[in-house]
């Protein structure tokens, strides 16, 4: 990693550097946590930290802009934990082993966390910087934004002071976001029977891997495959004719990543074993001529095992791969309002086998809150029909778009004046924090931005290295102009 510092802004890369060497995947950012508050220290910025662990910076104006509306600069400091299965890697003790590829900024084998530590490195770099000028400024640090948003439902009234709330967790140059979908999680847990495999089954371990995976919202509707809902198709579709039998199917690490890999472990007798692998070999050609333009690096292998395993019923086996190749996953709806956007979703996200139970996570994101209500109903009657128990939880509200915001006048102006050219105004199908901050906060005027960032949530995520000091020179350039009070 050092080559990042030299990169322009060498003060963001800097940050960005020393972040990468302090762990924070979701619910364990007490590293990252503690060393932003040393920092603060080091820097004699005030820092506080909330009840739930949220970190609050603040600086007074610089002088001269004593009268400025007060800004608060918002990102999140836990980051999403993917890596591809070739790669000993642990979230919770190991570095980011970050590198400049080219024009990108990108990690081995890992994803990068650039979502959101670029956005959280220049909100650091501008309270601890000396030189840039600034109203009444606060930076607001929240945890857990990947896994359940605990921070920003756990910020109280009252702690913020500043007028105006400027989210960094956007990932395209060029566009201002003014609205966001809501979400909510659909956890089900479905049991299982268990029963000797017939003594005379082989059993092999079939794994679908090489898929691109992403963003299960700004990602979810480039045609990429799910894993899981490829190898429940093919489960499915082999049971029709063959005796397979299933012991376990695992599949996805994240509910709001595409799962990539899929693995399944399965019996077969011995006179259907051809029939079975001919089987696999024609659903193999079948999936990568479908995904050829977006999955070009899929693989599906079929591997003997010695292991004899126990395996479902087959009542329990028929009910469970019904359920997951009947459940929806990717773009249910497009919105209507806004053109080009995805209105409603759901991301197939986790398929694991415990003991006795399969744990099933499924995301859905909506722009509008009856369609969300609908289609979480919808996989909650899939799952419920099949004979499992679905538990609905974590619902966020979307941040509704403002079209009279005064910030994002603001900003389009800016950015045109900076770079020539008129930003996107847009809204995004993926959870920003600002809806749940308008709960708390519903007169703050509010706006999200950043850089370049490709392929979020997953080891092929990558940040783009001129974007990041467009998006610099386009934060400091807002700071400029924000009004008198």
């Amino acid at each position: 990693m050092a080559n990042l510092s030299n990169l322009e802004p060498q003060v963001v890369w800097h940050i960005f550097e020393q972040m990468c060497a302090h762990p924070r995947p979701s619910k364990h950012e007490e590293k990252v946590s503690a060393w932003i508050q040393k920092l603060a220290k080091d820097h004699n910025i005030e820092c506080k930290e909330d009840k739930v662990g949220n970190l609050i910076l603040r600086k007074s104006a610089t002088a001269g802009m004593e009268d400025r509306k007060g800004v608060v600069l918002q990102a999140h400091m836990d980051m999403v934990p993917q890596k591809n299965s070739d790669i000993e890697h642990n979230f919770v003790t190991d570095p980011i082993d970050a590198y400049v590829d080219g024009e990108w900024v990108t990690a081995r084998g890992t994803t990068l966390g650039a979502d959101n530590g670029i956005g959280l490195a220049a909100s650091l770099a501008v309270i601890f910087s000396d030189n840039i000028e600034h109203g009444p400024l606060e930076v607001l640090v929240t945890i857990d934004e990947e896994a359940g948003m605990t921070g920003a439902f756990g910020l109280e009234a009252g702690w913020l002071e500043g007028d105006i709330l400027l989210n960094t967790d956007s990932e395209d140059e060029g566009e201002v976001y003014m609205g966001c979908a809501g979400g909510i999680d659909a956890n089900i847990q479905f049991p299982l029977q268990h029963e000797a495999a017939p003594s005379d089954h082989q059993t092999f371990e079939i794994v679908i891997k090489g898929l691109k995976g992403g963003h299960s919202g700004v990602d979810i509707h480039l045609g990429r495959g799910n894993a899981n809902k490829l190898l429940a198709r093919f489960l499915k579709e082999a049971g029709r004719d063959i005796a397979v039998r299933l012991a376990t199917i695992n599949g996805g690490t994240l509910r709001n990543a595409i799962p990539r890999e899929a693995f399944a472990i399965v019996t077969v007798a011995p006179a259907q074993r051809e029939e079975f692998k001919a089987c696999l070999e024609f659903f193999t050609q079948a999936i990568k001529k479908e995904l050829s333009a977006t999955e070009p690096f899929i693989e599906v292998t079929l591997t003997p095992i010695v292991e004899q395993p126990q395996v479902l019923t087959v009542d329990c086996q028929t009910r469970l791969i019904a359920a997951l190749n009947g459940v929806f996953n990717g773009v249910v709806r497009m919105s209507d309002e806004v053109e080009g956007v995805v209105e409603t979703s759901s991301n197939l996200g986790v398929v694991e086998t415990q003991t006795d139970n399969v744990f099933i996570k499924c995301l859905i994101r909506s722009l509008s809150d009856s369609c969300r209500i609908d289609a979480q109903e919808m996989i909650a009657s899939v799952f419920e029909l099949a004979g499992g128990k679905v538990v609905l939880d974590g619902a966020y509200p979307g941040w509704k778009p403002d079209t009279t915001s005064p910030i994002m006048q603001i900003m389009r102006d800016v950015y045109e004046k900076e770079f020539g050219s008129v930003p996107k105004i847009m809204v995004i199908h993926a959870g920003l924090e600002c809806g749940l901050f308008k709960t708390s906060y519903p007169n703050m005027d509010m706006a999200s931005f950043g850089p370049t960032i490709c392929f979020p949530h997953s080891p092929d995520e990558k940040v783009n290295i001129t974007t990041v000091d467009m998006f610099w020179k386009y934060l400091q350039a807002i700071l400029k102009a924000i009004p008198t009070k």
